[in-house]
């Protein structure tokens, strides 16, 4: 797989037609990032390096990958094949962890608990039975990418309890409800806020139900260039306080792409701008978030779909 995307022709989209509509539509400039780059969130606080230089061990078992992951010391490990397991397993610190070609963990998820500076990358996480990835209690400086998840318990990437400096990208997520969680309680503010920043970006919710994410508290939370296809309950939803920049992504078949407060929790504010709505509902805005402090290039929302479609999940890239 190429590292860098190549350059598109410009979409002529149909505007005449009442089923398509750019939101609060500009001029967008081409992606000039490779689809390996680091981008967003994670780049902050001193960057998002994982195991960097640390020695390589491959693990094809499950108390294999326990014990390497549970390990105090910096880590780049590699799984080969697929691991079955159950629970949570522990994420320490300086860790990469990297699926080789077909790797999957099936039936558990990875928790990472106040640690920081970790990367995962590349792995199909199927019939987890809690959460597929939990981060939580302060948890820093973590990049999630290129990952499937599918039919899962609960969350697929969840983030809470002052979490922050996180990127969640290029991952597909499908035949799968709760998706993305941000914040876990209404009653949490006094730990969140002024945390949970997160960049979700290039991510393929394909028919996945809600939660694309589901955000409490984080400002500014960053929505952008995703693939929206046929999710039955909502995209993205802003609460509690929360500020969301919801750009140029591409929604299909959504009725619902974006909108304020969500069941019993109050609403937060959300913005939006360069979005394409096919065959969708025109999203629900209001208030202003809080400046985007990194270095980005936002696809045109014509182009999301090709994009994302042909690089997001776990299988597309080499590593």
């Amino acid at each position: 797989m190429s590292g860098r995307i190549p350059r598109l022709a410009a979409a002529v989209l149909p505007l005449a037609l009442p089923f398509v509509l750019i939101s609060g539509a500009t001029a967008a400039p081409v992606q000039t990032f490779a689809i390996t780059d680091l981008v967003g969130w994670a780049t902050q606080n001193g960057g998002t390096t994982g195991g960097g230089s640390a020695a390589t061990t491959t693990v094809t078992s499950a108390s294999a990958l326990t014990t390497a992951l549970a390990s105090t010391s910096a880590a780049n490990i590699r799984v080969s094949g697929t691991i079955s397991c159950s629970g949570m397993l522990r994420v320490r610190s300086n860790k990469t962890i990297i699926g080789n070609s077909g790797a999957a963990i099936v039936g558990c998820g990875f928790n990472i608990n106040g640690d920081r500076n970790v990367i995962i990358r590349n792995l199909s996480f199927r019939n987890w039975n809690d959460d597929a990835i939990n981060v939580q209690e302060s948890a820093t400086n973590i990049w999630v990418d290129h990952n499937s998840f599918s039919n899962g318990y609960d969350g697929a990437v969840d983030i809470k309890r002052g979490s922050d400096f996180i990127t969640v990208s290029w991952n597909r997520v499908f035949s799968h409800d709760k998706s993305m969680l941000l914040g876990h309680s209404d009653s949490n503010a006094s730990q969140d806020v002024g945390h949970l920043r997160v960049t979700y970006h290039h991510n393929w919710f394909d028919a996945s139900t809600q939660r694309h994410p589901r955000v409490r508290f984080g400002n500014p939370v960053h929505v952008y260039n995703n693939y929206y296809y046929n999710n039955s309950g909502y995209g993205v939803a802003s609460t509690e306080g929360a500020g969301v920049l919801v750009e140029a992504n591409s929604f299909e078949g959504v009725d619902d792409p974006f909108h304020l407060g969500e069941g019993s929790s109050d609403a937060g504010t959300l913005v939006a701008r360069n979005n394409l709505l096919v065959n969708s509902g025109s999203g629900q805005t209001g208030g202003s978030v809080a400046s985007i402090p990194y270095s980005y290039t936002a696809d045109a929302a014509a182009n999301v779909k090709s994009i994302v479609t042909a690089n997001a999940g776990a299988g597309r890239i080499s590593l």
